[in-house]
């Protein structure tokens, strides 16, 4: 952006970053290609909306929200692809002789004197966020994405009438032949771009005996996408298999590996496979892992501040440990990166254990874990501490192991965040207990601990009262009397065309924050339960994970119902 130092100087200025950030943020724009508004947000410092919302008002320049508007064809026609790439622009409407046009950097006079030239219209400059404009152009120009029936219009099922559930090596040659058929590849094409449509965390491809499906999880919930024909089974896990570069030979082991796919100027998407051999053939679950929608500023997770700064002042510390806990997909991992984020400065040395690394990201050294070599979270603990850190990651602790050096860690002056997994988070020290940890290592070590968990948000567009609540079941659900006199009103969504019927759109993070402060320490050396320990600390002012759901749904954020499901009563 030729206006990028600018833009720089004026955020410092108005102090909404700092210096330090800004210089950050040039690194990462010298190595990425990015402009300074966009590297800004990749490293969390600041948010798209805010950069626009700045820049906007710098230049008396509307800003407008792209994911609002549908554009005509025409008009996209007036601009072609390669021009809206190279300058980060998009036509959005025509007005009479003036073309409304969507830009990253209003002042960008060499954009706007060529699309004058091109269309022969006068340009009105609107501002937008280079990341919005970018899925605006993915969304619009993309050329349109072949039907599940046009995909398997003319297919031949005897074509791929063939067993291999005999010996290993069986028809691998035929299999890598028909994996690279045209129906075959044109599928799995459309199961990943739709999943991405859909902004699906994971795609499930299912064998049973007379049947064959692909579902989606959507917003924590599977939805069932398509059933192709059962005779394609080995050759869509075969084609998965290949793009994964995995064994094609080998059907009786669980096979893991990654597939990268291209979306256009800039954008990738990854895609984590995993294999599973089941009694009727391969199941393989893909997660999408999407960076650019990778949230690292941790107000907008969506803490509640007393909880927020809780956690902030824990991450803070010079020493300590810090834990994060929750079923697999309750978003540990967004939550953990988005404090090492916070954490990342210059002077600050940061390594990570991680089994999978799932982001990269900049100025920390990530350590991808290898069990078949040796390679655990143990050994690169150990190796972690001859490397003078200052925080350390793990990404799970499993075992007595991996507990002991992560807690000799924190006492001897790193701070430590980790992963468990269990219930809540007074459970959390009971589980390190009995890994064998002693507990006044315990008490010593860890500094406060984090449970959560994901609950789907109402549709803002078709959210209604709930006409099923009624103030029993809001008792027998958690909520006060106090609150039901003060108007506690549940929602729940209808259904529109917006979230495709099912009444969500979006996901909410619920957290339960245990400060594990000196009393609830005195109460784990005297042997506690973990049920006392939770009275305590929800005494002491810990908000547990259905009183966090309740506030959502007494905030219209999502339904009663959602919050049943995702949290368990106290």
């Amino acid at each position: 952006m030729a206006s990028d130092n600018r833009l720089g100087e004026l955020l410092v200025r108005e102090k909404m970053i700092s210096l330090v950030e800004l210089r950050k943020a040039q690194e990462l724009q010298k190595q990425s290609g990015d402009n300074l508004g966009k590297s800004l947000a990749k490293l969390g410092f600041i948010s798209d909306d805010e950069v626009t919302e700045f820049i906007a008002s710098q230049y008396n320049v509307p800003s407008i929200n792209l994911d609002e508007y549908e554009i005509e064809q025409e008009i996209l026609d007036l601009v072609p692809k390669e021009v809206a790439e190279r300058h980060k622009i998009l036509p959005v409407s025509r007005a009479g002789t003036s073309l409304v046009v969507a830009m990253a950097d209003p002042t960008n006079l060499h954009a706007i004197d060529d699309v004058k030239f091109l269309t022969g219209y006068n340009v009105e400059p609107v501002v937008a966020s280079e990341t919005a404009i970018e899925a605006a152009m993915e969304r619009h120009y993309a050329a349109p994405l072949a039907s599940y029936d046009e995909v398997m219009d003319g297919f031949d099922a005897e074509e791929f009438d063939f067993e291999t559930d005999g010996d290993a090596g069986e028809n691998v040659l035929e299999l890598e032949k028909l994996s690279e058929d045209a129906p075959v590849v044109r599928l799995v094409n459309l199961v990943l771009v739709n999943a991405i449509k859909k902004n699906a965390s994971d795609i499930h491809i299912e064998p049973y005996e007379k049947a064959f499906r692909v579902r989606y999880r959507v917003d924590g919930v599977l939805h069932e996408e398509m059933r192709p024909p059962l005779k394609l089974k080995n050759a869509l896990t075969s084609r998965l298999k290949i793009m994964s570069k995995l064994d094609i030979a080998e059907r009786r082991l669980p096979q893991d590996g990654r597939i990268k796919l291209k979306l256009g100027k800039g954008r990738e998407m990854d895609f984590r496979v995993s294999v599973l051999p089941t009694l009727f053939g391969e199941k393989v679950v893909l997660r999408l892992l999407d960076k650019s929608n990778l949230q690292l500023d941790m107000t907008k997770l969506g803490f509640d501040p007393a909880p927020l700064s809780n956690f902030k002042k824990a991450i803070h510390n010079p020493y300590g440990m810090v834990l994060v806990t929750g079923p697999t997909g309750s978003g540990k991992t967004t939550t953990l990166y988005s404090a090492l984020s916070e954490l990342n400065q210059t002077d600050v040395n940061i390594s990570t254990a991680e089994d999978p690394v799932e982001f990269n990201l900049y100025g920390i050294n990530q350590v991808q874990m290898h069990e078949d070599i040796g390679l655990n979270f143990a050994a690169s603990l150990r190796s972690f501490l001859r490397q003078d850190p200052d925080i350390i990651m793990v990404g799970e602790i499993r075992d007595f192991e991996t507990a002991e050096i992560a807690v000799k860690a924190a006492l001897t002056g790193h701070m430590v965040l980790s992963t468990l997994h269990t219930n809540d988070a007074p459970s959390t020290i009971s589980r390190l207990l009995n890994m064998g940890v002693e507990p006044f290592l315990v008490t010593a070590s860890v500094n406060l601990v984090l449970a959560q968990r994901l609950g789907r948000k109402l549709c803002t567009e078709c959210k209604v009262v709930d006409p099923s609540a009624t103030p029993e079941s809001m008792l027998d659900a958690g909520v006060t009397e106090e609150q039901i006199r003060a108007g506690f009103q549940p929602l729940i969504g209808n259904g529109c065309a917006k979230c495709g019927d099912t009444g969500f759109k979006g996901r909410v993070a619920l957290y339960e924050v245990m400060v594990f402060d000196e009393v609830l320490k005195d109460l784990v050396l005297q042997g506690c339960s973990t049920a006392e320990l939770k009275m305590e600390a929800i005494r002491r002012g810990m908000q547990s994970l259905r009183m966090a759901g309740l506030k959502k749904v007494g905030e219209g954020v999502t339904s009663m119902a959602e919050v049943l499901r995702v949290t368990a009563h106290d």
